[in-house]
Formats: structure tokens, sequence, C-alpha cells
């Protein structure tokens, strides 16, 4: 199985991104509205404290509408506070998450937790299971335990233990004396007990230590009867047998999982760390052993269409193929019908079976470089459900009339039985439309091939007039060896081939979300927000110090692609993009449609990966039960929890992401841990008052320099600029520099390199230099660090 993006590029990811919350589902549910702190006059305008208090406590109902009736607002009033959260909004004092309004940091309203440890009076205390460390301390959670847990029935509360890994609801805390929030638990996602994962070294005399794999974890020891096949370096499951009031606690190994020096053990750190389930209960495998193909019942016969598959090469999985041809209608000249065919999950996933459950609680597939964690079997997924090569199989297509000119004349949905002509990959299809094809290739250049480019580019001129987010981002492949370490990090080619797929995919997305609109049926929409207006400020800000600008007022996308298009080809082209993809937000799944601002699109939905994506087999489902398709459709329970299972799957979609990043961190500081002293090319591609993030590209690796180890000054951290500047030299470092560098450190386990500089830094620009300046216009800190002796190389 082989993870495919065409239809993935909605979303910048930004980091500590926050999921939001919805407040009219407190109101559906009977809920009253959020009461104000107690020092104001109802029906005055609250000052700026009160209101800032208001939105620390009330999270998920700081509306303006809710401000407006907590606080009595009414009149020239109303224009006077909308004012003043436009104000605080600019001076980063709170930011908009969807449509109600939080403090910077706060935790989003459905969070995983790990819980840790018990309180003073027996609670159970949890933190933030994905937090980054320059956010500082994980805020602390206290666990409410419902009066029903454990009780049998619909409503049961479920019961959360020390060491599970929960999903929660978020209440800011009354009791300003004990933990910052309060949680309720919604699903308990990994009941850990006592088992954990470590690195087993051995010790004289038999027997032997476990290391954690995780900054916060404790050394453990292992009797001689219990280290099982364990040899040291070894990647060990274990099992806590008892913690002793005196000395180390004691495990026993459980499993050998490998040697922590292979991609293997790596990426098994990866789905351990963060929880992701990777093994099928029995009764989930049952289930898809027995399953049998696809009936013919309610469904079209489209096996004479020769519909194609474009994939990867070593695509094990084929859920999506495409076919064109010209609208023969006289109405519609020089149009062209577009069809996308996606596999029926729908009809082997049914609400409430057991596959069912194990997709929700795993939410997508995960992919690592030596594996994949699939959200189905693979009886399911590789099987039943792939659209293999001349092999029949169930399938909702989507048929899309577009005009000459690329606007779409409209679009039907269908449940299909199909056999696809040909399985083609990228490359292959490219190379045949450039004019090499194959044995292959050859007999469908004419008949498929060539009208589907040719739709292509007729899709492409209403891409151009709707004018998406133009983020050129380079996806990094690494090339492992046999024994599982890497070989090579390189950036595949971008063909049309991909582009193809990637905009046909778009358009099939666009019409499920709009045909679902329009028959009125609850589903979940993709979204993507407007930029909050702190990252806007942050991003104009630095901007002006290029003398380039950002409009104000209701941005689109085409404002950015302005700004990218006037930096590309400059110096400073990679430091404008790099700021633009960290001004957005991050995209999320929503029963409510906000619209999608990155692919500029108002109504967006996923619909074509069902088999690696749960909101997509929701959108399926849907489909069938508005269009009448027959068995599989969404059920009333299904649609009454749609806002949790939307906050669920955008959280564990977060945390494959993680996973995914933190494999390829660890990987390639185990490929590097054999040259520390080397020099290496490298570009900065963070800065923060602690130091300098710095990004190797012929490894997709980064690493940290720290700010005590740039040189004998005092530096001063400026965000506008994003600099860190020499007080004295004016000399330093600013987002985008090129530099060289030399590993001092790598630590494999942690996925962490530290570099020294052996660049000298560059002038800033005065605004940089200044502190005063910096201080006062844009949020720059002086960052005095004692002076150290330069690195050698740059004495």
């Amino acid at each position: 199985m082989t993870r495919k993006r065409h239809d993935d590029i909605d979303g910048a990811e930004t980091r500590g991104a926050a999921e939001s919350g919805n407040a009219n589902r407190a109101r559906k549910r009977g809920g009253k509205s959020a009461a104000p702190a107690p020092d104001f006059v109802y029906g005055e305008l609250p000052s700026r404290e009160v209101v800032l208090r208001f939105i620390a406590d009330h999270p998920q109902k700081a509306s303006k509408r809710e401000l407006y009736k907590a606080f009595g607002i009414k009149g020239d009033d109303r224009i006077a506070l909308k004012n003043m959260l436009r104000d605080l909004e600019d001076e980063g004092m709170v930011e908009k998450n969807r449509k109600s309004l939080v403090r910077p940091g706060a935790l989003p309203p459905v969070t995983v937790l790990d819980i840790t440890v018990r309180g003073k009076d027996g609670e159970l205390i949890a933190r933030p299971a994905e937090w980054l460390d320059e956010m500082g301390v994980a805020p602390a959670v206290a666990i409410r335990q419902s009066s029903n847990a454990g009780r049998s029935g619909r409503d049961k509360a479920p019961v959360a233990g020390l060491g599970d890994r929960v999903l929660a609801k978020i209440f800011p805390a009354s009791d300003r004396g004990g933990p910052a929030y309060t949680a309720r638990v919604i699903k308990v996602l990994d009941k850990r007990k006592n088992a954990g994962m470590g690195v087993f070294k051995t010790t004289p005399g038999g027997g032997g230590r476990v290391l954690p794999i995780e900054r916060r974890g404790e050394e453990l020891v292992v009797d001689p009867d219990y280290t099982g096949d364990a040899q040291d370096g070894d990647l060990v499951e274990i099992e806590t047998l008892r913690i002793g009031r005196y000395g180390l606690a004691r495990a026993k190994v459980l499993s050998v999982i490998g040697s922590v020096a292979s991609e293997k053990a790596i990426s098994m750190i990866a789905i351990h760390a963060h929880g992701i389930p990777y093994i099928f209960p029995d009764k989930v495998m049952a289930e898809a052993e027995a399953a049998k193909p696809a009936s013919m019942s309610k469904r079209e016969d489209w096996r004479k269409l020769p519909l194609i598959t474009i994939d990867p090469a070593d695509a094990k999985d084929h859920d999506d193929a495409v076919y064109a041809e010209n609208d023969p209608s006289p109405d519609n000249p020089g149009g062209v019908i577009v069809t996308v065919a996606i596999a029926d999950v729908s009809w082997y996933v049914r609400p409430n079976s057991a596959l069912d459950r194990e997709a929700l609680k795993r939410g997508n597939s995960v992919y690592f470089p030596d594996r994949v964690v699939p959200m189905l079997p693979e009886r399911i997924s590789n099987d039943l459900c792939s659209l293999r090569e001349s092999e029949d199989r169930p399938a909702l297509a989507v048929r899309m009339t577009f005009s000459h000119n690329g606007r779409k004349a409209g679009h039907t949905f269908h449940r299909i039985i199909m056999k696809s002509a040909a399985k083609l990959s990228y490359q292959q299809a490219q190379a045949a439309i450039d004019g090499a094809p194959d044995e292959k290739t050859g007999p469908l250049l004419d008949p498929i091939l060539k009208p589907l480019w040719h739709a292509y580019r007729i899709m492409c001129m209403g891409r151009d007039r709707r004018q998406p987010l133009e983020l050129d981002l380079p996806e990094r492949k690494i090339l492992l060896k046999s024994d599982g370490t890497v070989d090579r990090v390189f950036v595949p080619p971008r063909l049309d081939a991909h582009r193809l797929i990637e905009e046909m995919m778009i358009q099939a997305n666009v019409a499920a979300a709009e045909t679902l609109e329009k028959t009125r049926q609850p589903l979940l929409y993709r979204v993507h927000d407007t930029p909050s207006m702190a990252k806007q400020e942050v991003l104009r800000e630095f901007l002006g110090t290029l003398e380039m600008s950002l409009a104000r007022g209701n941005l689109r996308s085409s404002h950015f692609n302005q700004i990218l298009d006037k930096a590309r080809g400059t110096p400073v082209e990679t430091m404008v993009s790099e700021m633009v993809l960290r001004s957005q937000s991050q995209a999320i799944y929503s029963p409510e449609n906000l619209g999608h601002f990155g692919l500029n699109l108002m109504k967006y939905a996923h619909f074509t990966s069902p088999i690696r994506r749960y909101s997509d087999l929701i959108v399926h489902r849907g489909l069938v039960k508005a269009l009448n398709l027959g068995e599989g459709g969404l059920t009333m329970e299904e649609e009454e929890v749609l806002d949790d299972i939307a906050a669920e799957i955008s959280t564990f979609e977060r945390r494959a992401m993680k996973a995914e990043r933190d494999t390829v961190d660890r990987l390639i500081a185990h490929h590097l841990a054999g040259r520390i002293g080397e020099s290496f090319d490298g570009r900065v591609s963070g800065v923060t008052k602690s130091g300098l993030f710095i990004s190797l590209p012929q490894f997709g690796a980064d690493g940290f320099v720290p700010v005590s180890t740039l040189g004998m000054d005092y530096f001063i951290y400026d965000e506008a600029h994003q600099a860190l500047t020499g007080e004295k030299t004016g000399l330093g470092y600013r987002l985008g520099d090129n530099v060289e560098v030399r590993l001092a450190e790598a630590i494999p386990l942690a996925g962490s390199l530290r570099f020294e500089m052996l660049s000298e830094g560059r002038r800033m620009p005065t605004g940089a230099r200044s502190f005063h300046k910096s201080t006062k216009k844009s949020g720059g800190k002086p960052v005095k660090r004692p002076g150290t002796r330069p690195p050698r190389g740059r004495r």
C-alpha cells in the first residue's frame, strides 16, 4: 500500500494549529450562555481585561454574538466592542478559531490527552499528547469522571485510568489554584496499562536495563529470568511488573521488535509514542476475511467503459480511476466529460461493524518509509476495494461536464460495477504523452490518454481563474537500503500526470460536497479557514521589511499568490514562501462549511480516498443515502455525532503527520550519526530567541544551533525581520539564509541534530540591528547570552 497525495494539498501544515470547536452544538443540546466575569456593568462596554478573561474562560462560546449576549451590548457599543476585538487580534492577544475567539496557546476544545499521574486528592491528571517544546510546559488537565462511568447502556461514559490515552472535551478550570483545565473523556483511545517500549542494554552478571525512548521516560531494571530473547541494543516491548518504594522499577521483556539500528525499529518507536493502533483485532480480521464481492443490486454496469488507474509505480491499492471524452451534446461545443470512479468501501465497511469501529479508531492510514499502518485490513484495501486491472470492482462514480473554457456545467453520481482497462504509473502515462509510449501505453495513447490530457488542459482554465494558493512545496522521499537504513533522500519530479489526477480528484471532491449540500444531507466538509488576524499581522510586518505589502480586509488566496509571484526568482523567494506557509491555518474536518481558503473553493469534501481516510467513507455513505443508491448509507446515529467524528479524525490526522515526521527525523539522525564533525550546506528554516533551526535540503533534515554558540556577542531576536542580530557587530542570521554548519551532535532515538555555525553572520537591515526600534515596532527581544568562543572555522 503506497501513499497518494494527489488530493491532499488542501491544508497547509502549521505548528501548533488548534482544532476548532462548535459553539452552536451546546445551544442545540440545551446548553446555557456563558456567564462573564463579575467585575462589569451589564449593558455597558466591558474593559479589555474583562473581555480577555471571558475569552480565556469560555473558549468555545467566545463568538461576537455570545459576547454581545453575555455583556448585554447593544447599539453603538457593539461597534466599539467589535473594534476592541479587532485590536486584540492585531496585537496577538486573541486568535480567531472558526467562529469563536481564543487566547493564543489555549488547548483546542477536543484534545488527545495522556493520563500520567494522580493529583494530591487522587484525581487523574493528564497532559496534551502533542505539545511542542517551544510552547513551554504543557498545561495540566484534571480528568472529570462522570457519575455514570462504567454503567451499561447507550449513554454509558468511558472509564479512564492511569496510563491511558484519551480523547477528551476540554473546559477551563474554575479553580485558579489547580490545573488550568478540566476534561470530560469522550473515548479511551489506548489502554496502555503496564505496556511500554524501550532499548534493552545488557548488564554484567545477567539481566539488563531498558532505556526509555521518550524524553520523560524512566529507566527500568530487567531481571535475568525476564530478558527473553533480547540482545544488547534491541528495541523491545515490555511490561512493568512492579514499582517499589526504593530503586528502579522492574520490567519484563514481552517481545523483541529488532535492533534499534534498523529503520523498522524507528517507525515502531513513532507508532508506540503516538499511540497509533497497528494490530487488527481478531474480530476485525474475521469480518474482513468473510467479506464477499459486491452484487449488482442497484448498480449500473460500466465494465465496458475504459477507466484506467494512474498511481505511483509501487502502489498496491488503487482507489481511483479516470476517463475523459468529448461531450457529444450540441449545447456544449468543445466541452468534455470527465469521469472519476472511486472504490466503493461503503459496501464492505458498514456503520458500527467491527471494521467500521476499528477504521474510526485509526482515522486514516499512516505512511512510513518502510511500512504502512493501514486504516483497513489488506483483504479490503488491497483486494476487494482495489480497482485492479481487468477485475470487476464496485465503485461510486461521478460524471462531470465542463465547457470549452473549463467551467463545470453539471455532474451526476452513479453506483457502478467497473473493470479497470489498465494500471499505469505516473511515469508511464507521462512518457507516453511525451512521445515515448511502451507496449502497454501505445494502444491506449489515442483512445484514452490523449483525451485525458485534453480534458486536463480545459480544466486548468477553470483552475487558473480560481487561483488556489500556489505554494510549491517539494515532497522528499527516502529511499532505503535492503537492511532498512537510509540510502538517499531525493525529490521526485513533479509531472503533469500528477497534476492531472490531482485536479480531477479536487473536482470530484467539489461535486460530492455540492450534491450532499443540495440534498440537505449532513456531511463532513474539508475546511481550511482564513489565516488568523495575528498571523496576518506577523506576515505583514515581515513583508514590510522586504518592501512588500499584504492587502488588508477580506483576503483571498490570490493575494498570497501575488506575494509569491513577486518573490519568485529573487534571493528572498524561499524566505517568503516559508512565512506564507506559516501564516496559513490548519485544514480540518467539520460538519459546518467554512469553505476552503487554500483551494479557493466554497464547497469541498474528501470523497476520493475512502480506503485510507475515514472522512471519505462518511461522504460515500452520505451519497448512498441521499441518492438512494442501496445499502451502506449514513445512519441517523452517525449524523448525530458528526461533530465528534470530525474532531476525532482531525486529531488522528495530526497524530499521523507527527508520527511520520518524527520517524523521518529519527531516521535521518541515525543516518548522520556517524558523520559528527562534518560540515554541511544548510538553510535557516526557523528563528527563535533560543537559536536557529537549520534545514539540510540534501537530507530533508532539521537541526538546531543554540544562540549561546553563535559567537562573542549579545543577540537580539527581531520577530518582524525573523532575524537574530549581534547587538555590537550588527551581524546576524535571517530566515532563508544559506549557511554552512558543522554537525556537533546526533541523537537518533530523539531524532535530534545539533549544529555549530560556520558561516559568518551578514549585516542585518537597520531595523533588525536597532534594539529600541525592533522592540517597539516588531516585538524584538534582546537575547543576552554569555559571550562564547566562536566555533573552529570562524576564528
